[in-house]
């Protein structure tokens, strides 16, 4: 929200020309529906390039677990954020509210937001290469894609039916995909491995 309202504050084609409570209501509103709700108030194809970066690292993260929003989940960034936060003190476990976060959790985490920013960036990069269109617009669809937001920055009609094929791809595997990835394979029982490897240590950053 104040982000939003820093970036389009002077804008005249999204808050410029608003009274204050309406910019305020319009930037609290655009960053709500970014998380799923599909509807805007402003011009989403005349945001400011720091405005775009913001509604698709929102897009990107979606709602919260349970929930019918797409994207990677509030609390699968949480735990990647507490894991940062964590490995900066120099503690070897993740703590949150009096728990220990299981390694399992972590990884879970880890894969599909690899898996998401991949998906991300490899099918915008796909149709900026097809349409030859800007790749800020063409990561903005896919973010929005992905999250199953439903806001567009008006490429998407534009777009020819291959484009258009990839994106309906990156819906049903942003709501669809991702859940049943992580019931198939991450909730399933684990059998204790056959083999077990001694500990190495990997140098990181």
């Amino acid at each position: 929200f104040l982000l939003t309202l820093l970036f389009e504050w002077s804008n005249p084609a999204t808050l410029g020309g608003m009274t204050l409570p309406h910019k305020l209501l319009a930037a609290a509103f655009q960053s709500v529906t970014l998380r799923t709700a599909g509807f805007n108030t402003i011009d989403e194809s005349a945001l400011t390039g720091p405005s775009q970066a913001v509604a698709c690292v929102l897009m990107l993260i979606g709602g919260s677990p349970g929930s019918t929003a797409g994207g990677l989940k509030t609390v699968t960034v949480a735990v990647l954020a507490l894991s940062a936060v964590s490995a900066l003190r120099g503690r070897t476990s993740v703590t949150a509210f009096g728990r220990t976060i299981e390694p399992r959790s972590i990884m879970n985490a880890v894969a599909l937001t690899v898996v998401g920013v991949t998906i991300i960036l490899g099918g915008a990069c796909a149709i900026s290469f097809i349409e030859n269109v800007p790749m800020n617009l063409c990561l903005y669809e896919t973010a929005s894609a992905f999250g199953t937001v439903g806001l567009t920055m008006s490429l998407t009609p534009a777009l020819s039916v291959v484009s258009h094929i990839m994106l309906i791809v990156m819906m049903y595997f942003g709501r669809v995909g991702v859940l049943t990835l992580g019931v198939a394979v991450f909730l399933r029982r684990h059998e204790p491995p056959k083999l077990k490897y001694p500990s190495g240590n990997v140098m990181i950053g």
